[in-house]
């Protein structure tokens, strides 16, 4: 499953410790640039900590504001709705990030 990552589009992502371990939901307008964050410990908090760094899922937005509010509706889904939405598009939790690189 090939991504095609645009600059100028806002981001809803989801970061895996492993295959479904601890899941971590985000908004960024520079994906690739957030993700170099989240993999190098830039930032301490909840990713640092639970070292959630796979790239499992990313959903494109064209305005910050619906990104916002995915990101936040995603937030509060149970974890099942979580994983099936991770498993629709990446059954095999491949990282991402690759095809961002």
């Amino acid at each position: 499953m090939a991504r095609h990552f645009r600059m100028g589009q806002h981001w809803v992502y989801i970061l895996a410790s492993r295959r479904n371990g601890t899941l971590y939901v985000g908004v960024t307008r520079d994906l690739p640039k957030r993700m170099h964050e989240h993999r190098t410990g830039l930032f301490e908090g909840f990713s640092e900590r639970y070292a959630v760094k796979m790239l499992v899922f990313a959903e494109p937005h064209d305005t910050a504001l619906a990104a916002i509010q995915r990101e936040k509706n995603i937030k509060h889904w149970p974890r099942r709705w979580k994983v099936a939405l991770i498993e629709r598009d990446n059954p095999d939790w491949r990282d991402l990030y690759q095809d961002l690189v």
